[in-house]
């Protein structure tokens, strides 16, 4: 088992008894905890619909939070009432942490993504529920899981079915980079309908880190990548992916780098020139001592402006996992550029516009 994925699952137990807790306490003491700005999360992707941004997470059955702000963040519960039917057949080891989603909205409806998996292994399978709003408490609020997309199977595949996330490129057309250490982030076309994968299948390496030769095939290894999103400024797609480990506290060394191309499929450079899917990739945002292990980035334009999302592990909070709203800027050559200084104040910026 490798230690990244022991360490994940610790974390995922420590947001289960988090909560558990909220379950359990008073009303007023269940709305602080629900409301608190710095909500503890992993792997966060947002959505907007009307008024409010809705925020989805790894977690039990995928936990989601409401927020008209991005500030004030109340916790909605979880979209899967239980585990998906097809999710032990898949992913025998799978205990109902469902793993990094991504929110999308097509054609009137929304498309939930999101990962099964048993740690350490890639018997891993991506799937997708869909619904026409995102609003629990309309009339029309109701989820209707469409099973699974893709799946990765130990001896036959290099690759890890996690980490899903959809971009349409400049034809319109869908597509899904996803990946996890093995031989790294994979693209995928996707069929018209968004729930299962163009035929004859089209398939590109994106991104990848050295896999030493004598790593056994049933071991993620030491190519620490992972957690790939694709976002569209201007003429470019940049591909964000984390490198490094999560969920080890004080040891964490999760980061984010970026690369970027014209075309979805690739090749994605870095400053150098360098392809990823040749180990390139350029440093956008890294911890420092009061947080740590940052990374599992998603990538948002909301009222004008350019956001990063991700999760950090806070020191002075036992390297409690956090959720960071950071603005994205651009340089003078079209390169993101995010203050690291922001890890720190970004609650105070965003309270100093709070509406």
């Amino acid at each position: 088992m490798q230690v990244t994925y022991l360490n994940r699952w610790i974390c995922f137990v420590t947001l289960s008894l988090a909560l558990a807790y909220a379950c359990c306490t008073t009303p007023v003491q269940a709305q602080q905890a629900q409301q608190a700005p710095q909500v503890s999360v992993h792997d966060p992707v947002m959505a907007q619909e009307g008024d409010t941004y809705y925020l989805f997470s790894t977690g039990p059955g995928i936990t989601f939070y409401s927020s008209k702000n991005k500030i004030d963040w109340q916790l909605e519960g979880r979209i899967f009432a239980g585990e998906p039917a097809w999710a032990k057949a898949a992913a025998p080891g799978f205990n109902d942490h469902i793993w990094a989603p991504d929110i999308q909205f097509h054609q009137g409806r929304y498309y939930l993504y999101y990962s099964v998996s048993s740690f350490g292994k890639n018997a891993s399978g991506i799937g997708v529920t869909v619904n026409k709003t995102l609003n629990p408490r309309s009339p029309d609020y109701q989820w209707q899981d469409q099973g699974m997309v893709l799946q990765s199977i130990p001896g036959r595949d290099d690759w890890n079915a996690i980490d899903p996330n959809i971009i349409n490129d400049s034809q319109g057309q869908a597509w899904m980079a996803f990946g996890s250490f093995w031989n790294g982030i994979k693209l995928v076309k996707l069929h018209e309908n968004w729930t299962a994968l163009a035929q004859p299948q089209v398939w590109f390496t994106l991104a990848q880190r050295e896999r030493l030769s004598f790593t056994p095939d049933a071991s993620a290894g030491p190519a620490e990548i992972e957690a790939p999103f694709i976002f569209k400024k201007n003429d470019y797609y940049y591909l964000f992916v984390s490198w490094g480990l999560c969920c080890k506290g004080e040891g964490s060394t999760y980061h984010v780098v970026v690369g970027r191309a014209k075309q979805v499929t690739g090749p994605y450079l870095d400053k150098t020139g360098r392809d990823m899917a040749k180990g390139g990739g350029s440093l956008l945002l890294q911890g420092n001592a009061a947080w740590r292990g940052l990374g599992h980035n998603s990538a948002y334009h909301f009222g004008g402006k350019d956001y990063l999302v991700l999760h950090a592990y806070e020191t002075a909070d036992k390297y409690l996992q956090k959720l960071k709203i950071l603005e994205m800027q651009w340089n003078a050559d079209g390169w993101p550029v995010v203050d690291a200084n922001a890890l720190d104040s970004y609650q105070s910026k965003l309270l100093s516009t709070k509406k």
